[in-house]
Parts: C-alpha cells; structure tokens; sequence
C-alpha cells in the first residue's frame, strides 16, 4: 500500500506539503496552482486509535473532504491488507464516513495503520495505531526468589467464594441489563454519558421503564433501609484511591452490608490502609479502593442483606497523559485554564481541587476538543480562594498543577485569559496528537527534559530563578511532574536548581551536567534565548522493556520529534546492524528494531541513539515448557487396561531448565512408590502405574513448570473389572401361595463396561443344594413361580458383563405362601342418609398383600360410645359398597371398613365423619339476581339472592359456596372453604386480565343445589372503557416546515389499557419516527421533518370493548421557490398572455400553485388576478390601451408566497379619437356584503346504511370561503364525505349513513367582512 503511493506521487510534477488542520495529517499537493472550486484532499475527522479485545472486532472510521471527492485506501506498516474476509472496507453514505473493519483480531494484527485519501490535485496521510489486549490470565508465581510452592496442601484447602447472582446476557434486541443497574444508581445529568459508552443515543423512550424498574427496586430497599441519598459514583481521587459513597439509614443497625465486584463478593474492613476499606461516619458510608490497578476494573455493586441499593462501573481505560496541565499565576478577576493531551480519546475526565470534584457550570467551564484527546477547565473570574493545586485523572493516571492568584496591584496586569489561552494552544504544539499509546520514558531523558524546559521557561521570562515568590512563572516557583504531587521550588538553593530536577544516583552524572548547562543559559539569557529556542530532537515515545518468547518475534520502537533525525542501535552497547540477523526500520519519526525469530542469546539490553539522546529498554526471551503437538495429541488418547495390568505414558517437552514435573491422577499428586514410577529426563517425562486397580480408573495430568510459564495436558486411565455384587437389601414385591417376586439395585460400579444379565440360584432352606434358575436380562427384578407353599428359600444374585461375572449378594429367607394381610381402604363415604338406611361406598386399598381382594368387613360405632360392632353378619361384603339398615331415627354413626384377601383381613380404614340417620332434606334451588358489583385486577364482588323454597321440591339454603374456574382450565376451585350465609362475597387473589367463570352453589343438609354462572366469563380488570379521545379540537392538518421538529400529542382515555398503532398513508412509520405510548395518551416526534414525511398519519387505540380512530394529514413543505422568467405575448387585442418557467419546487409539491399580479401606471397599486393556478400560463383581459403594465408571477404553497417573479414593461398604443365627450363621473357602487344564509341547514333523521344529502343556500361578496364541521371536527380534507359548492349552494353528501355518523353538522362561511354559521342534528335510524 505504502509502495503504491509513493509511486502514485512519483508521477506527479511537484509535490508540495502542506499542513492540516488536524494534528498528524500530512497533505502533499501534486500541482503548482489549485485551479478555481477545487483543493487538496483533507481529513474531516480522522480516524481514531483504538483497543480492542483479541477474537473481537476493530472498526476504523474517517471523514474526508477535498473537491473532486477523493477515493479513499487503507494499508499497515507490517505486511499487506490483500485478504478481504479479513479486511473489509466500505462507505457509510448515511452517516458520510469512511469505515475498515477488521475481523477476528489478532495479536500479531497490533501495527500501526494509515489512512490514504486521494484525488487528483493531492494526497492526505493520517496514521492511527491499533492495541490488542489478551484475555484474562491467571498470574504466575512472583519471580522474587520464593520457595517452590507445595501444590498438594493447595489442592486440599478449599475457598467458599460467595458469589452474587449474575445479571442475565443481553439478549439481540433487548436493553443491556448492566446499563439499567447503572442508570438506577446514577443521577440523571449522567445519563446521556452512561448510555452513550454503552451505544445508545436516544434513551428518551426507555425512561418511563426505568422508572417502573426503579420504583419496585425502592420498595425492595424500603424494607431494609429507611434513607439513601446522596449516592456517588466510584471515581479515582488525588490520593490516589478510588472510592464512592452514599448516606443510607438501616432498619436494622445489625443488618450485613455486602461488597460484590463482577458479581463476586469482596472482602472489607474499616483499616484505611486494607485494598478494601468501609469508612462509616454517621449514616454516610465511603467505600475505597487503594492503589487501583488496571485489575481492579469491574461492575461494583453494594448490597443490604440480599436488597441491592448501589451499583457503580469502575473503568480503567488504557490511557497516558500525552501533555499534562502545567502550573500558571494570574491576577485576580483573571480567567485560568488548564488543558491536558491524552494518548487515547476519553468522553470525560475527573477535574479536582484537592478532594473535590469540580463539574461543568457556573465557576468552572469544561471542555473536550472533537477528537476527544484534549481536555480544557477553564476557572473564571479567579479570586484568592481559587488558588491551589488542580488534578486531571485519566482511568488511574493523574497530573497536578498549582494555581497562584496574585492581588491586582493596579499597576500590574496578569495574563489575559484569551493570552493565557493562546500560550497552552502553543505548548500543546509541541506535542504530536498522533493516537498512539504512550510509553514510559527512561529516567535521564525525564530529567534532562523536565530541567531543559525550567531553564526556557526561566530564560523566557527573563528571570535568574532565585525571584521565586514574585516572579510570572519563576524558575523556583513550582513544577509539576505529571504524577500528581506538588513540588516546590527551594528558593534558597545555592546552584538554583528546583527540587524536582534531582534524580537517582545512576543518573546523577548526567543531572550535574543539566545543571551547569542551566545556570549558563540564565546568566546568557538575553544573548541565547534565540538559540535555545530550538529544543533539538527529543523523544516523543521511549523504548519499553518487552518479554518475547523463543521462536516468536520481538519489536522495539521509539518515536522522535523529528522525521529528518537519524539513529542507530545497540545491543548491549554493541553497534547493530542488519547482518546481525535484525530488521531496523525507520518510519518517519517512528525507528522500529525487528527480531523476526527470537533466541535465548537475544536477551539483552537495547539501546536507540539520535543526535545525543538516548533511550534503553530490556528484552527479556522467555521459553515456556513447550510440547510437541503430535506427542500431545497421542497422549491425550486415554488408555484402556485390564485389572492387574500396568499403565504407562510418555511426553516429550522442552523449554528453559530448571523445569519442574509433576504428575496428577485425579488432583492428587502422585509421588514415587511401590506402584508409581516416574522418569524424567531433559526432555522426556515418562509414568508408569503398575497392577491397576479399578479405584485407579480417572484423569492423569502432567503439569510442566518453569519461571516462564506453566504447560498442562491431559489423559485418562480406564481399568476393565468384572462388577460389583448387586446392592441390597432385597425387597419382596410379591409372596403368593404359588410364587414368589422380589427385587434389589444395580451394582455399584459396572466395572467400566455395561451389566448385560443377572445369575439367579436357589436354595431352599434346610438343604445344600444350590440350583441355577439361569440368566435374566438386566432388570433387577425376579419373580420365581416354581414354589411350593409353606417353604422358604434363599437366593443368590450375581451380576455379569465382558469381563467377567461378580460375587453375588444373597437374600434372607423368603417364605413361600406366607400370610401378608392387605393395606386399609379409603375411609367410607356417605352418599345418602334415611331414616331406616345409610349408604356408603368407598375405594379398594392401595397395598392388596400380593393376592386379590375377595371382600370386605363393615364396621360402626354409635356415637358416644367406644364400641365397634361387624354390619355385615353374613359374611363378608364382596361389593365396594353397601346399605346399612341396622339404624335408628337420629342417631349419628360412624363406619370404617377392612380389606380381605387369602391371608385374612387387614387393618381397618379410618372412620368417616359421623352422619345421622333422618331423611334428607332437599337440595335448594338456584340463587337469582346474581350480579357483579364491582371489579378491579385482583377480585370480583358479587351479590345474589338466596333462592326460594319449594315445599318437597327445594328446601330453604343454610349457605353458599362461590366457584371460579380460569377459562384455560376446566376445574372449578371454592373460593371459601366452609359454606358463608351472606349473600355477598369478594373473590381476591385474582390475576390481572385473566378471564374467569363465576358460579354460585347454594347449599343444606340436603346436599348442594345446582350452580348458577354468568353467561360469559368475567375479566379480572375495571369496568372496561370504550377506547375515545378527549380533545374535541384536535387538529386534522398540520403543515410543517422542512427541517422541523412535528410533535402530534393524541389524548384519550379508555379501559382496559388500550393496544395503540400509528400508520402512515396505511403502512408502519419508519425508523426515525419516535411513538411514545402513555396510560392516557400518545405522542408522534419526529425530530427533523423531511418532505418525504408528508401523509395521512392515523392512531387506532383498541381494547376489548371497541376500538376508535383518528387521521391527521400532515405536509412537510419549505418555502416555495420563485418561478423562472415571464414572457408576454399579445395574442388578441386588449389581452395579454403571460408565461413563466415552473418552479424547481413543482415537481416536489403537488399542492404547489401560481398567483399572478398586476399594476397599471394609472392606479399604480399591485392588484390580484388570479390564483390557484396549476399551470403555467394566464391571460389577462381588460388591458387599456395608453397604460402600462407591470405584472408578477408568485409560487405559493402551504408555507406561503415565494419571491416574485416580474415580467417586463407591457403597453397598448392608444389610438387618437376624433370625438371627445366628457361624461359625469359616475360614483362606483359597493357590492360588497358580510356572508350570510338564504336557506339554512335542516334537522334530518336518516336510515342506516343509506345516504344523506343535506344542503344550504348562501350569499356574501366577495365569495364566502366554506368550511363543513362534524361535532366540530373539520370534514373539507375527510374523503369519507362529498362535499360541493355550485354558485351559493353547499351540499354534503354521506353514501352509507353509520352510527358514528350522528351528530351535529355546523357550516361555517366567513370572508373579509365577517363570518356567520347554521347547525342542524342527524339521527341515524336503524
């Protein structure tokens, strides 16, 4: 890409650079002159530096300009950009940029990129870095000499990490969960920022959700917490901690206060000097983070018991300051401005005084530039109290600048701040805004710098700097050092040097030299300050220390101010050259060191010279246990063998020595044994497991260890067994007179491959004998039928598979023909109650003792006595029913009944409740009237009156009982328990707008009568609402300005809550077109109107009871451009024919339309003859001769009148008259008249279903304009309605009268002279 260019630029006859606006563009002019109308390509925005996650996507976006429109290209620096699935370019016309998209993101795709706009007048250049960061990695053991770590008391200690319930995914479509916890916890001034990170624009539409979400999590917290306000978000603090707050009042004093990060909980205390501190003063709790990593980064959340109350997002972008803010004194009254560069753009930085937070407004003014790089705080009208030390921090880096406000002398004026301003534009110059990430400089090139710039300052300012309390920015006043710490000056210093110049003892040599190079540039001032005004090179990025690992590449960069400067390199002070087996690259300013193949021997110390500057980086070649890929695959293949057989693994490896193995089966480590061997040598770790055993079957791990590195890989060891016994204890299913059936569990273990059948033996008791009864699949069950009653017998059961069969599990004794009683029936249940008889009936037992039922006993028990007495004397009852006639009148009895089966009979069932013997009253009848009183979402009242009694046929009610039955389910469920004797009853518990059906049961002694229902079912909901709408005035038509914001508000009220859908001449609204729904209406927004907007938009609400409609036209339009140029053409005498060219605004609105002028040099007044002309031609009568006349052609549309167009100057000869009479003057009559009706509108009724014609005769000069109103509703745009108007006759004509059609119908007619109006009524007959 880069070759392409150079040569495309080669071609050209010059090629002239030239500055861009934006830092970091370089724009080549390929001719001399830019011819008229045209320039040079340029960036309109420039495409920023970005970090992105390895696997995930990169995106770059540019915005170019340049006439012709240049063509946009792409390249890197290491390698092409040929393979298109990988890189992909397009052009967004919607939003005008330029966008490389890059896929699958790679460390080795780390490089820096170039963007290339191009035409045929220039080339513009801009290069923006790419950053890929890896995945999260477990650390490795600290490399500072610590003894080897024992792994097997590791394994054995177990941690219990108590974790939160974790926000659900986003799903595709839905609202990110972790932006709805964020913005319930922060104010609303930030909640354009929090959902701008999270790509979210428009967030109007989402707060009437958040404030549903909001108020149910306030009730969750009111129940553990009385107050909680003042919540702040988490932000890093000049002392270098990270902390947030709230005020919050418990309930409950001993209630436990939780500390979640990524839904883990964190260990706190109240030490301030712990990682995690609770600082509790009063109710307010302040909750800090010391010395914030980049790890420390992550979604905080604070909890009372299990009620959330705050959640707050820690960001530790990956930012350096390119330019720090730097220490000025002012004046009072003065005006102070701080601004800062950073390496990465940011949305927002922390601007502080000391520990408080400064935001935009009132005193302080801040501002961000359009790349998002430079930060400004601008501190107006400076008084005393403003003096101070001022902190920008970026994610977890910070600078710090001092601010002296001096008294106003009168005779002394400080910077202005416009100057003030200009100065920190100029500093900022010196700094490259390239988007490329900051390194960290070496210690001697801080200092040289940090003393090369104290000794311009001073000489510039033309000081000695031993002023230090009184001079503008003085050489002993303060320097700030970026790292957030104020130094002082020390005015008092014998050599003048200011504190923060003094290094380390390495560099003390080089900080000596500094010094006297400063004290004779302050005693030269007036003489070299030219001189020193060229800084020379310096490096704007210094090398770094990297890690590379064997066989893998390693590059070291730096960066110089200048692009001409050139360097050289060293290893190990050693010159290197490219027959060393390195690539050096010099790129622009940029000088890359390339090791394609790095070895051990390649670990070194670097060193890149240029001009006397220097910069050193170490590279440390780092080779992790590595293994070969085929001996991992093979060992990775488990291995399969017999019991008593030995086990046996290999892996090859190798990597830096010394190397430590171990060797796991599962995550126990294995040591050296009887029958574990383990050999290792260089490169080669072999295990050997001697006589498996079955217990020895799972997983077998090999961990390779260096100080680089920890390598893993997995096998796993089946041992083949025959089973285990079958497991006990048996249990017997069944022991009948003629057979025996019983069942046990599985084996244990299978012994690696499945059971396949089960060997049964059998013994009987008393004998020695075991007998084979064969093999059975593997259903552990057995039933033998072979049996002979009386005998016991005992059985053996072995399991079998392919490798063999198992010892087998024996039973007990089992006997054959044994009594096993059945289990008790249900209790009896009394279907009908006599006099003389009471019938019963109830259900066979569950438990039958493993033979048939072949009867059962019947027992009663007279109530108040202890005594149960057999009611079937004859034997026992065969049927699971029966009539008990043994009774007396009005005694009240109990029963229970047995089970009998060929052992004998069983225990008894529990007695039924104790029923009388009397005849039964008669059921009631259904209860009338039954109504709904009222209903909400959750119950139904109802009201009834009791039934009436019918003597022998329905006797009187002693209660009811209310049923419903949810319309999916065909139970009906008692809605009370016991019968309630009130003819009323409120049903609660109800789901909202779930459909029910409703019933009444009246109920006696008797039984229960038959139930009375509503016809339909009932929903739970208020009375339901026909959707209408509120705003009789509503307007029909809405003409708009192109560019406009439209906002249509549709009020209505109808119940249940209505479904509610807008459609546009019939089909949905597009994308931009915002609907927002409310409980009582809905509004239309759409923020910027285009003509394409205009049409008929209509709202249809529809609940379950009806649904209503209502049409608005609106017509977006812009103010009309004039027509083209007016002909005349005299075709017939005394007239005259105008023509004008169409206006460019015809073909884009159809109700555009022509108004024509005139003026004569006699009345010398503009007259209209006409309008409401579609098309482009007009004739004018009644031209005078002798006159002159002037004539203007308007375009006129919804908005108004466009400027005229006016035609030239037109005259008739007049011809002289031989005769000559002068006549009286005759006065000219007015006919003008105020409208008025000559026949009014009548009263009609009219059949539904047919048409209507009404009419009215008017009169007025000039013509009445006509307007028709349906219950004061416009009709003249409703193309449901004919509406005519013939010479004074308007007619409206319906043709198929409806209800909606009933109504009062109003004319009104107006002109310039008044206004009047006629009513009549329809009624629609059905």
């Amino acid at each position: 890409m880069s070759s392409k260019t150079l040569q495309e630029q080669s071609k050209s006859s010059v090629a002239i650079k030239k500055r861009s606006r934006f830092p970091g563009v370089m724009i080549t002019q390929f001719v001399e002159k830019l011819p008229a109308g045209k320039s040079t390509p340029d960036f309109a925005r420039k495409p920023m530096t970005t970090t992105v996650q390895e696997g995930k996507k990169a995106f770059f976006k540019a915005m170019v300009s340049g006439e012709p429109p240049p063509s946009v290209t792409w390249g890197r620096n290491k390698g092409e950009m040929d393979d298109s699935e990988k890189y992909s370019t397009r052009y967004d016309e919607r939003a005008r940029e330029h966008v490389l998209e890059i896929v699958n993101v790679k460390p080795e795709e780390a490089d820096s990129y170039k963007c290339f706009a191009t035409n045929e007048y220039g080339q513009a250049v801009c290069a923006v870095t790419l950053n890929v960061t890896e995945g999260i990695k477990k650390k490795t053991q600290n490399a500072n000499g610590s003894a080897t770590q024992d792994f097997r008391s590791m394994l054995k200690k177990t941690t219990v990490v108590t974790r939160k319930k974790k926000l659900p995914q986003q799903k595709e479509g839905e609202i990110d969960p972790k932006l709805l916890e964020l913005l319930l916890s922060a104010p609303k001034k930030d909640y354009e920022r929090i959902c701008l990170e999270f790509g979210m624009t428009d967030f109007r539409w989402l707060l009437k959700k958040l404030k549903q979400i909001k108020k149910e999590r306030e009730d969750e917290q009111s129940k553990v917490v009385e107050n909680l306000e003042n919540v702040k978000q988490i932000e890093v603090k000049p002392t270098g901690r990270a902390e947030f707050s709230f005020d919050m009042k418990l309930r409950d004093p001993n209630s436990e206060v939780h500390l979640y990060k990524d839904g883990m909980m964190i260990p706190y205390d109240d030490d301030i000097n712990s990682k995690h501190s609770l600082q509790k003063t009063g109710t307010n709790y302040l909750f800090s983070i010391k010395d914030p990593q980049r790890e420390d980064a992550g979604f905080y959340q604070v909890d009372v018991e299990d009620t959330n109350v705050l959640t707050t997002d820690f960001q530790v972008p990956d930012v350096e300051f390119v330019a720090k803010i730097k220490g000025t004194k002012i004046t009072e009254n003065e005006d102070a401005i701080f601004q800062c560069v950073l390496s990465t753009p940011l949305n927002k930085i922390t601007w502080s005084k000391e520990d408080t937070s400064l935001e935009h407004g009132g005193k302080y003014e801040l501002t961000i530039s359009e790349d998002k790089l430079t930060h400004t705080l601008r501190i107006k009208d400076c008084q005393m109290a403003d003096k101070g030390a001022y902190y920008a921090i970026a994610g977890i880096t910070s600078s710090s600048a001092s601010l002296i406000v001096q008294a106003d002398s009168g005779g002394r004026k400080g910077t202005k701040a416009s100057d003030k301003s200009k100065l920190v534009s100029e500093e900022q110059e010196k700094f490259p805004k390239e988007n490329t990430e900051m390194d960290t400089v070496k210690q001697t090139e801080a200092e040289n710098d940090a003393a090369y710039k104290a000794a311009h300052e001073k000489i510039e300012n033309g000081k000695d700097g031993r002023e230090g309390g009184d001079g503008g920015d003085g050489y002993g006043e303060c320097i700030d050092d970026g790292t957030g710490i104020r130094n002082d000056g020390d005015e008092d210093n014998e050599d003048g040097k200011n504190k923060n110049f003094l290094g380390n003892e390495d560099n003390k040599s080089t900080t000596d030299d500094t010094s006297d190079k400063i004290k004779k540039r302050s005693r030269a001032a007036p003489l070299v300050s030219d001189s020193v005004s060229d800084r020379g090179v310096q490096f704007v990025r210094g090398l770094s220390d990297i890690n590379a690992k064997v066989g893998e590449g390693a590059e070291l960069s730096c960066k110089l101010n200048s692009d001409t400067a050139e360097g050289r390199w060293y290893k190990n002070g050693k010159l290197l050259t490219e027959e060393d087996g390195v690539k050096i690259i010099k790129d622009g300013a940029c000088h890359i060191l390339i090791i394609e193949c790095c070895k051990k021997d390649d670990t070194a110390v670097y060193r890149f010279e240029a001009e006397g500057r220097k910069s050193e980086a170490t590279l440390n070649v780092q080779d992790p246990p590595r293994l070969d890929p085929d001996a991992l695959g093979e060992f990775t293949n488990p291995v399969i063998v017999r019991v008593g057989e030995n086990a046996e693994w290999k892996l090859p490896f190798s990597g830096e020595a010394p190397m430590n193995i171990q060797w796991y089966k599962n995550d126990d480590e294995l040591l050296p044994a009887v029958n574990v061997k383990i050999d290792t040598s260089d490169t080669e770790s072999q295990l050997r497991l001697t006589k498996c055993q079955r217990k020895d079957t799972g997983e077998v791990k090999i961990k390779l260890k260096n100080e680089f590195g920890i390598t893993e890989a997995v096998s796993r060891l089946i041992v083949l067994d025959k089973p285990t016994p079958p497991q006990g204890p048996v249990e017997i299913t069944e022991s009948a007179v003629t057979s025996v059936e019983f069942k046990w569990k599985p084996p244990k273990n299978n012994g690696g491959c499945p059971v396949t059948n089960y060997i049964i033996e059998r013994q009987q008791v008393g004998r020695n004998k075991w007998s084979n009864l064969g093999e059975i699949p593997c259903n552990p069950c057995y039933k033998d039928t072979d049996v002979d009653p009386g005998r016991r017998y005992c059985y053996r059961i072995k399991a079998k598979n392919a490798e063999g069969i198992s010892d087998y599990l024996q039973t007990g004794d089992i006997p054959a023909g044994v009594l096993c009683y059945p289990g008790p029936p249900t209790a009896p249940k009394v279907v009908s109650a006599f006099k003389d008889c009471i019938n019963l009936s109830w259900c066979p037992p569950c438990k039958t003792g493993g033979t048939k039922i072949v009867g059962y006993n019947l027992e009663k028990n007279k109530t108040g006595t202890n005594y149960w007495s057999l009611v079937n004397q004859k034997g026992p009852i065969t049927d699971t029913k029966y009539a008990v006639k043994d009774v007396f009148e009005g005694a009240a009895y109990r029963f229970r009944v047995s089970a009998i089966n060929l052992s004998g009979a069983g225990e008894p069932s529990i007695p039924c409740e104790a029923v009388i013997a009397r005849d039964p009253k008669k059921p009631p009848g259904k209860v009338t009237d039954l109504k709904l009183t009222s209903s909400s979402y959750t119950t139904f009242s109802l009201a009834w009156t009791k039934p009436k009694e019918v003597k022998g046929i329905e006797d009187e009610a002693q209660g009811y009982y209310v049923e419903i039955r949810p319309i999916a389910s065909l139970e009906w469920t008692h809605c009370n328990a016991t019968p309630i004797s009130l003819t009323s009853y409120t049903v609660l518990g109800l789901k909202a707008m779930a459909a029910y059906w409703v019933r009444v049961i009246a109920t006696n002694y008797g039984g229960d009568g038959e139930p009375q229902g509503f016809d339909n079912y009932i929903i739970a909901m208020p009375p339901p609402v026909r959707p209408r709408f509120k705003d009789r005035n509503m307007k029909t038509l809405m003409v708009v300005k192109s560019g406009n914001t439209v906002r249509v508000n549709i009020n209505f009220e109808a119940s249940p809550m209505p479904d509610i859908s807008w459609v546009k001449d019939g089909i949905p609204l597009l994308k931009h077109v915002t609907i927002t729904n409310m409980d009582k209406g809905s509004q239309l927004l759409i923020p910027t109107s285009e003509r394409s907007d205009s049409g008929i938009y209509m709202i249809t609400v529809k609940n379950i009871v009806g649904q209503e409609s209502f049409s608005v036209e609106i017509r977006v339009t812009d103010d009309p451009k004039p027509p083209g140029p007016v002909e005349l053409d005299e075709n017939i005498p005394g007239t005259v024919t105008l023509c004008w060219t169409p206006s460019p605004d015809e073909k884009r609105d159809d109700r555009l339309h022509y108004l024509v002028s005139k003026r004569d040099s006699f009345k010398r007044t503009w007259r209209t003859v006409a309008d409401n002309l579609f098309n482009n031609k007009f004739t004018v009568v009644n031209i005078m001769p002798g006159r002159e006349y002037s004539f203007r052609v308007f375009a006129k549309n919804d908005i108004g009148l466009s400027p005229p167009s006016e035609s030239p100057m037109f005259a008739l000869k007049k011809e002289k008259g031989k005769f000559k009479v002068d006549m009286p003057q005759i006065k000219a009559l007015d006919f003008e008249s105020p409208p008025s009706f000559i026949i009014p509108l009548k009263r009609r009724t009219a059949p539904e279903g047919y048409e209507c014609y009404m009419s009215c005769a008017t009169k007025g000069d000039p013509a009445p304009r006509v307007t028709w109103y349906h219950n004061n509703i416009s009709l003249n745009t409703n193309t449901n309605y004919h509406i005519t108007n013939v010479c004074g006759v308007c007619s409206l004509l319906i043709l198929r009268v409806g209800p909606k059609d009933n109504g009062e119908y109003t004319v009104v007619i107006e002109n310039k002279l008044g206004n009047a109006e006629s009513s009549m009524t329809l009624n629609v007959r059905e």
